[in-house]
């Protein structure tokens, strides 16, 4: 079993099965497929509550690369163009795509000078969506 701990904003679309995976940075040790996920909001806090218990279908390594506008899952270019980059995104419990790319520039600020990206892990509790497949 591995835990994930999410805002409160993500409990409502994980709950109604919209929300399908989390982009995590690196950590000790991530799930793997085939393991229990307990996703929590509020974990370490007096408030916190299990939202859901799913199986981890898959792991793989994600790079939400701003400033060209994709996102890679492994060494595949899922996507980069808008009605793609905003599947991922509610894929991700997002509305669009833009609104997960300000998500992402005020939690991994980029430092002056330095390209717009995120790398991380993209671990999902539900297919992708066949667009993105």
């Amino acid at each position: 079993m591995v835990a994930y701990s999410f805002r409160p904003r993500f409990a409502e679309p994980i709950l109604e099965g919209v929300k399908g995976g989390t982009i995590r940075g690196a950590r000790r040790r991530h799930a793997r497929p085939g393991e229990e996920l307990q996703l929590y909001t509020g974990m370490r806090t007096k408030r916190c509550r299990l939202i859901a218990r799913k199986t981890c279908l898959a792991v793989e390594p994600v790079a939400l690369v701003f400033e060209l506008s994709t996102i890679w899952l492994g060494e595949r270019l899922v996507a980069k163009a808008l009605p793609e980059l905003d599947a991922f995104a509610r894929f991700d419990g997002f509305a669009s795509y833009a609104e997960l790319r300000e998500f992402w520039r005020a939690e991994q600020p980029a430092a002056p000078g330095q390209e717009e990206h995120f790398a991380g892990v993209h671990v999902r509790w539900l297919e992708l969506p066949e667009m993105l497949a």
